[in-house]
């Protein structure tokens, strides 16, 4: 991924020094194993584990020539060694250094990005706290609906994420695991007590079964998982987007001091982070189809799936990594102004009561049809003339004969629509 989309921490974990490091624990690991066995000579273990080091350029230099890179790696490594290098990849088949080192990786990578939803749930938390008794317009197809609090916006963002949290941890569970079992997994030159030996030292679950390779299931789970994360973002800020409209402007995204909106128009402020948030979003769920597409392969392996997830997968971590840090702070300092939106409830003419006076109607013995047709009239009068559809009710006969003024005063107060929302929030454990 680009620097400017990188955190310091995540690209350190995706470096070439970090992945080679992980192959050779996975080398040293399974060399100890091998000792325990009485099959490698207890010294020449330790040996490895003192003296075995690699250097990225001298990889990369016999890479050039083998054109395979674990075959670079352990001549690398082997340059440094005495006679204890005929013991470095014994019986083992490149991808189970390959595999059960990306597995490392990507469980380390999946614990960063649970820490990020951890704390952007928190913030989530809080804001929906604060405005939970702030009234705002409900949206149907873009249109005024019924009332609602920008809490319950948040609050329902909130439970969101703590699905998000539970399916991250199932699908890292499913990415924790390693493989030592040879060129089509039946163990015929590694005995299985390596391959748990090694998986324990890598904390890692061994695969129950494996061929050459850990199946892409696994990676295609955690990739789809990203991929709902990372829509759940898109979903959040193209709210913040709409809301941000000027015609709007019930919130907006934080406008950080010196910041500049337009080279042209110097008024101008844009929702340009969220914005960043949609687009960047598109790219991890396109490398989630990039990995279910890497789920089948050439019997017992091939190799059509390397190059696609030396791409997709430190790409799509280091993404949704940034962007859940990113999204983090929208949300945490968000500009939300109550006036716009008690403003914008008001611009409906008051139709948004409309459903109140229908189910008043009916409770009063009006057929459903005959009220609901007389309210829409109405409330279509409101629209095209502009008038105060309480007022348009007032002159109904047929409805001032059902309702008194109290009963349209009751039909038009806005707590009928908010009174269950601490019912909500104590249903989310958000008290």
């Amino acid at each position: 991924m680009i620097e400017r989309y990188t955190r310091p921490v995540m690209a350190k974990l995706w470096s070439e020094d970090n992945r080679y490091q992980k192959w050779l624990e996975v080398e040293l690991l399974a060399a100890e194993a091998w000792a325990e066995l009485g099959v490698v000579p207890r010294e020449a273990a330790q040996q490895l584990r003192k003296n075995a080091r690699f250097n990225v350029q001298r990889i990369n230099e016999i890479e050039a020539e083998t054109r395979h890179d674990v075959v670079a790696f352990t001549r690398c490594i082997a340059e440094n060694l005495g006679e204890e290098s005929k013991y470095l990849h014994y019986g083992l088949t490149s991808t189970d250094v390959v595999d059960t080192a990306l597995s490392a990786v990507l469980k380390e990578a999946v614990s960063l990005i649970q820490e990020d939803l951890d704390r952007f749930a928190e913030v989530l938390r809080q804001q929906a706290i604060r405005y939970k008794d702030v009234p705002c317009m409900g949206r149907t197809h873009g249109v005024h609906a019924e009332p609602t609090t920008f809490g319950l916006k948040l609050a329902l963002w909130y439970s969101e994420t703590r699905r998000n949290i539970v399916r991250l941890a199932r699908a890292k569970e499913a990415i924790a695991v390693g493989k030592i079992s040879g060129a089509v997994g039946t163990y015929a030159n590694v005995d299985p007590f390596v391959e748990r030996y090694v998986c324990e030292g890598m904390n890692l679950q061994p695969a129950l079964i494996s061929t050459q390779i850990l199946q892409r299931d696994r990676h295609a789970e955690l990739m789809t998982t990203l991929a709902i994360i990372a829509s759940c973002l898109d979903k959040y800020a193209t709210e913040i987007r709409g809301l941000q409209k000027t015609e709007i402007r019930e919130v907006e995204e934080p406008f950080r001091p010196g910041q500049k909106g337009s080279s042209a128009m110097p008024h101008k402020r844009n929702p340009v982070n969220c914005e960043q948030v949609s687009g960047l979003a598109r790219v991890i769920r396109g490398n989630a189809i990039a990995a279910l597409e890497d789920i089948p392969l050439w019997h017992e392996r091939d190799i059509s799936h390397s190059s696609v997830e030396r791409i997709i997968l430190p790409d799509t971590t280091t993404l949704i990594d940034y962007l859940l840090v990113k999204f983090t702070g929208i949300v945490k300092d968000l500009l939300v102004y109550p006036k716009n939106m008690l403003r914008n409830i008001d611009k409906s003419h008051g139709l948004i009561h409309s459903q109140q006076v229908l189910l008043k109607l009916i409770e009063k013995g009006l057929l459903r049809e005959t009220a609901y047709d007389l309210v829409q009239k109405n409330a279509m009068r409101a629209w095209e003339e502009e008038l105060p559809f309480r007022e348009l009710l007032s002159q109904e006969p047929l409805i001032t004969e059902k309702l008194t003024a109290a009963d349209l005063d009751d039909c038009f107060d806005i707590r009928h629509h908010l009174k269950y929302v601490d019912d909500i929030f104590a249903k989310l454990g958000l008290v």
